[in-house]
């Protein structure tokens, strides 16, 4: 432990204060924020994007962005499904 704090030039009662530090307010928000919109995002089967997926915890009483929402889901990896449209052919020899 001490040679990391010598290479991070940290003091070891700096880390362990920062170890023992608990988490803020907004970073527990934001925690939960996004284990929803995991939720919604599997629920949509993977499909729905930010903007489909703020609709959703709008609706659910959970008041977000859409900013925000894909600030999140690109931080988490979290990308849609493209869905290819049906590309329709006709026959001119029937």
């Amino acid at each position: 432990m001490a040679k990391m704090c010598d290479v991070l030039s940290v003091s070891k009662s700096g880390f362990y204060a920062w170890k023992k530090r608990t988490k803020s307010t907004q970073k527990i928000q934001k925690e939960k924020l996004t284990a929803e919109i995991k939720k919604t995002h599997l629920e949509s089967r993977s499909i729905y994007g930010s903007k489909k997926s703020t609709k959703v915890l709008n609706r659910k009483c959970i008041p977000v962005s859409q900013k925000t929402v894909s600030r999140i889901m690109q931080e988490e990896g979290i990308r849609p499904k493209t869905v290819k449209k049906c590309k329709a052919t006709t026959n001119s020899k029937h």
